[in-house]
């Protein structure tokens, strides 16, 4: 009997703001490593929830976290704040990456 196909990890479609970037998440895989996958740079340092270089507000979509407490505050949490280094997607989402300063 021929291996059957293992069933496919769900996707969902993200959607960077202002710039109009999409591409696909997978469960169990960061928002960051999914975009880095498909050739999306997104700011990051620490990749671990701690720094906060990555902060970015979800618009819409929802997302759960794969550590137990990410570098960010109850207050930030309800006002959207997302740190996608260590955030998954749980459905399709729209995320909004907060401006970089320029350097002078």
């Amino acid at each position: 009997m021929p291996p059957q196909p293992l069933p496919a990890c769900p996707a969902f479609t993200v959607q960077l703001r202002p710039g109009g970037e999409v591409f696909e998440a997978r469960e169990g895989r960061s928002v960051l490593q999914e975009a880095l996958q498909a050739g999306i740079e997104l700011p990051s340092s620490c990749r671990n929830g701690t720094c906060r270089a990555c902060l970015c507000r979800l618009l819409s979509g929802e997302v759960s976290y794969l550590i137990d407490w990410p570098g960010l505050s109850a207050e930030e949490k309800r006002e959207g704040w997302i740190l996608p280094c260590v955030a998954v997607a749980r459905s399709s989402m729209t995320i909004e990456q907060t401006p970089v300063a320029a350097s002078t």
